[in-house]
Order: C-alpha cells, then structure tokens, then sequence
C-alpha cells in the first residue's frame, strides 16, 4: 500500500460548499478504486508566492491518500478539468517516511552508547573531594 499526500489550491472566491463537494467526490473515486482517504486538511486561506490566473491568495486543501496508486491518475484529472482548482501537486510519501524511519533507528542506536558513556564520565567526577578548599 502505497501513501500520497495531495494538495489543491482553490480559487478565493470558491463557495465552501463547492469545495466539501469536491472533496466528496475525490473520496469516492479513491474508494471506488481501492484505496483510502485517511485525513483531508482544510488549511485555509493563504496568500501564493506568486499570482496565478490573477489570484494572490488561495483556499488551500490537503488530502491523504493510501492507495495502489491506479486511483492518482483519475484525482490529477478530475482536478485539472475542475475550474475552481488553479493547482495541484501529488507526493508519494511511504518511501521517504520508510527513509525517515530507517534514519531514525540508526540515530537512536548511534546515541544510545554515547548517553552511557557521558554517564559513566559523571559518576567518575565526583570522588568525594570538596573543591573550596
């Protein structure tokens, strides 16, 4: 099972009930074909890095997306022809959370000797003596 994250920028002047209805839609053909949508994120209004089709400002939405992946190419093209939508991307992201993982255990390995060893060296420093003397 493969894990997408894919985000669409609304036009500003969208109703929010078009955008719930489209969200609607985009959950059924991710059930339809297989897959899942375990969260969708509504971030909001937000200003663009730069103007797209005369807009300086978007209404920003976040969906995640577990799937085989067959059901990425009909979200990209309902999203293309829908008019409201002025952009969108799609990320797979298992492989880079496996990564993460991966990078993670190695850390915590790598760190669990050194926190021995610097409690070791504490112990080690305190020999009784006092030092006002």
């Amino acid at each position: 099972m493969r894990t997408y994250e894919l985000m669409y920028i609304s036009a500003p002047n969208t109703a929010v009930d078009d955008i719930s209805k489209l969200n609607t839609q985009l959950e059924q053909i991710v059930s339809e074909r297989g897959g899942t949508v375990t969260r969708i994120e509504d971030m909001g209004r937000r200003n663009l890095a730069y103007r797209i089709n005369k807009f300086d400002d978007g209404i920003y939405t976040l969906l995640y997306v577990d799937g085989s992946g067959v059901e990425i190419a009909e979200l990209e093209r309902r999203l293309r022809v829908t008019d409201f939508v002025i952009r969108h991307i799609t990320v797979r992201t298992d492989e880079d959370m496996k990564r993460a993982a991966k990078m993670k255990a190695k850390r915590k390995s790598v760190a669990a000797p050194r926190d021995t060893a610097s409690d070791d060296d504490q112990d080690d420093d305190d020999d009784g003596e006092d030092l006002d003397d």
